[in-house]
């Protein structure tokens, strides 16, 4: 469990552990822990399945099926294989990865509170940091796809050097270079600065203030904390605690190393207040807005004298809010770097005996994702949800499911499924600053805890799907449960008919002004999304056809507002912009969809015809579409140098949501689709699929799997409809 220098080869092409040895261990209602065995008596009682196989990127040894005809028999190859991928609860793991900013957090914030690894894991972690380094300079990106920047570079450098590489060794000398020409540590953004200061490689008075006193200002203050976006608020609260008591690792020989090797300039005479907002334009994507500015310097001036006894009690009551969501998410908290800061900050409070040291210890290891390129740190502790309500649909609307063969894993989908609902209200709830999660289902784990808008969507249709119309499963979700979700999804419809991610829409738009994070954008406050909306709105749609006299009305009038909300978010030209998958084609089908239900389609609505058109625009002569993430970043469409399969079958449902009337567009990426098919019914993997905040791309590998299977399935009998082809005669 040390930190001590490990000898690592200058190639990372071949694992540097034996793969053989690993197991994902699926456990507790979908946690996700990688396991490596040391003995032989452990192999034979533990052994390896297409799972661990499959995500190691290696050999699954399924066998090729029967070339497919028509898309209903891709989808079903496709299915065939995938199913193999289904963990023995119900639940289809995978990766989360993608940001490049959340394993050195995982490394530093571990290291400093002396929270150690295993030899194996450290160098899985030290090979998934070299094949990630960027081709071109040997620097990292704030995501896998990016261009390299300080943030990347300093913060992974600097976790390279703690898992054990030497200084020495030819990724670090490359990546110094890197980090020096782009400025050295001294130009990393915010995020980055306060991590190089727990670590003592960073003065504190190079950081603008994160004062613990906020927590202290009334609740109706229109800035409060309370009113910021969650995944903000939640990573601020442990800052602010770590920031009121200056947390600082004490030196060693490894920090005094690090002082000199991620600056260019001497350590000991750089001006640290002048660092404060020293931020290279490599990294640059949220500016400091002027009022951000002047509210830093009355801080900075605060920072000089403050009130003891205020500052104690700012402390305190940011403490206070850590241990409540250490509780209200089983020490999981909300995502991967609240999850350190709170870490850091129980230890540092309770020490490395306590029981909340122990227990952060243990979930650590929830984020922490074996790949075939080693061992990264994800996004949350899974998409398990997420990823497991989508292909249940796909399998429904496609026929797939009524197959003898697929009846069992349809089983055990819903009975994970019924597993994963929240049946009450967090723990603290109100003290905790939380929307109600009674019936949500959230993006990964029940354990973790968090209601998400489109999960209780998504979650909410998977279940109705599988046991109101299938007529071999069980009713293991009550109706009253169902009533639940609904009751939840509509307390989170904001005024102008949009819904946010996690709750209603707290603070004002100005908050944003308040950005201190230099390299995400849109992340003050809650906002409405097209995707948030259509999950929430089908949901309801689709409730109403079993249950019509539940909240009839107020059903009415949520989806009404709803689509107003989707006409007036629509561009002009055409699409809608997505803020959790990359990004026309992804929100587009997500509207469409929603447009289609109360009767907008291409032939009978302005909105859905001018939906079609754009699309149809950058179908490519493959048949494909192709999208960059740079898209989410700039708001406009930005072409990827490839066609995508996943983008496009999210092109083809858009257009058959809509019911676009002539085949050949649909046909022609019904055909990409296909061509890329492997034999044994899989697809490879490409672009990476998600983002968020507009500049940090993330990964859903599962999509490859429901959204081809989903596409193909339902092409099959648009095609023949639009063709008046009987079962049998060209298509399924």
């Amino acid at each position: 469990m040390s930190y001590a220098p490990l000898d690592i080869p200058p190639s990372s092409d071949k694992p540097f552990t034996d793969y053989s040895r690993w197991r994902l261990l699926s456990s507790e209602g979908g946690r996700h822990t990688w396991h490596y065995l040391k003995t032989d008596e452990e192999l034979k009682e533990w052994p390896q399945n297409t799972v661990d196989k499959f995500w190691l990127g290696m050999k699954t040894d399924l066998p090729e099926l029967p070339p497919a005809k028509t898309p209903y028999e891709a989808a079903k190859n496709g299915y065939e294989f995938y199913k193999h991928l289904q963990a023995h609860d119900g639940h289809w793991p995978g990766e989360y990865g993608g940001p490049m900013f959340l394993l050195p957090g995982l490394v530093i914030g571990s290291y400093v509170v002396g929270m150690g690894f295993k030899e194996e894991e450290k160098l899985e972690m030290i090979r998934y940091l070299m094949n990630r380094a960027h081709p071109d300079d040997g620097g990292w990106g704030i995501h896998v796809e990016g261009h390299s920047t300080v943030f990347g570079t300093g913060l992974n450098y600097t976790a390279l050097r703690i898992l054990g590489v030497n200084a020495d060794h030819p990724v670090c000398v490359r990546a110094r270079a890197t980090l020096h020409k782009l400025g050295g540590a001294a130009a990393i953004p915010a995020w980055g600065k306060f991590w190089l200061s727990l670590l003592n490689v960073y003065d504190w008075e190079g950081n603008n203030p994160v004062p613990p006193e906020l927590w202290l200002l009334p609740d109706w203050i229109p800035f409060h904390p309370h009113r910021w976006w969650i995944h903000t608020r939640t990573v601020y609260v442990p800052m602010s605690y770590l920031f009121g008591i200056k947390f600082t690792m004490p030196e060693n020989d490894l920090i005094l190393s690090l002082r000199q090797e991620l600056y260019p300039q001497d350590y000991y005479k750089i001006h640290w207040p002048s660092q404060r907002n020293n931020v290279s334009s490599a990294d640059l994507y949220a500016p400091h807005s002027g009022l951000f500015d002047a509210v830093n310097v009355v801080l900075s001036t605060y920072e000089s004298c403050t009130i003891p006894p205020l500052r104690s009690a700012g402390v305190k009551a940011a403490y206070d809010l850590i241990v409540r969501e250490d509780e209200n998410t089983g020490y999981q908290t909300l995502g991967p770097v609240s999850k350190m800061f709170n870490l850091i900050a129980r230890a540092h409070a309770e020490g490395p005996e306590s029981y909340a040291y122990k227990l952060h210890m243990e979930k650590r290891q929830d984020f922490m994702w074996l790949g075939e390129e080693g061992m990264m740190m994800c996004g949350t502790n899974g998409s398990q949800l997420w990823d497991t309500g989508f292909i249940a649909q796909a399998l429904v609307e496609t026929g797939l499911a009524y197959l003898d063969e697929n009846k069992e894993s349809l089983g055990k989908t819903l009975e994970w499924l019924d597993e994963a609902q929240i049946l009450d209200d967090p723990k603290h709830y109100r003290s905790s600053y939380r929307h109600s999660t009674k019936g949500a289902w959230g993006f990964s784990t029940k354990e973790q805890g968090y209601t998400v808008s489109d999960c209780t969507g998504e979650g909410l249709k998977a279940v109705m799907y599988l046991q109101n119309d299938l007529d071999f499963t069980p009713k293991l979700v009550s109706e009253r449960r169902m009533f639940d979700a609904i009751d939840l999804m509509l307390t989170l419809q904001n005024p102008g008919g949009g819904f946010a991610s996690y709750e209603l829409i707290r603070g004002p738009k100005w908050l944003e002004w308040l950005n201190p994070a230099e390299v995400f954008g849109d992340i003050m406050i809650e906002y409405t999304y097209p995707e948030c909306t259509t999950s929430v709105i089908t949901s309801l749609s689709i409730f109403r056809k079993h249950y019509p006299q539940y909240r009839a009305g107020d059903i009415d009038r949520t989806i009404k507002s709803a689509i107003g909300y989707l006409h007036k978010a629509q561009k002009p030209e055409g699409g809608w912009v997505g803020s959790w998958g990359i990004c026309f084609t992804y929100a587009t089908q997500f509207a469409l969809e929603s447009l289609s239900l109360v009767g907008e389609t291409y032939e009978t609505s302005p909105y859905s015809r001018r939906a079609c058109d754009f699309l149809l625009e950058k179908q490519r002569t493959d048949g494909g579409w192709g999208e960059s993430y740079k898209s989410c970043e700039r708001s406009e469409w930005v072409e990827h140098e490839n066609s995508q399969v996943v983008q496009t079958c999210w092109a083809v449902m858009s257009l058959m949501y809509a019911r676009y009337p002539h085949p050949e567009p649909i046909e022609k990426g019904v055909r990409l689709v296909m061509s890329r098919q492997r034999p044994d019914g899989s697809w490879p993997q490409e672009a990476i699929e998600g983002v968020f905040n507009k500049n940090c791309a993330i990964a859903y590998p599962n999509f490859k799997f429901s959204f081809p299977i989903w596409m193909l399935g339902k092409a099959d009998q648009y095609l023949r409809d639009l063709k008046g082809k009987p079962n049998g005669d060209g298509y399924h």
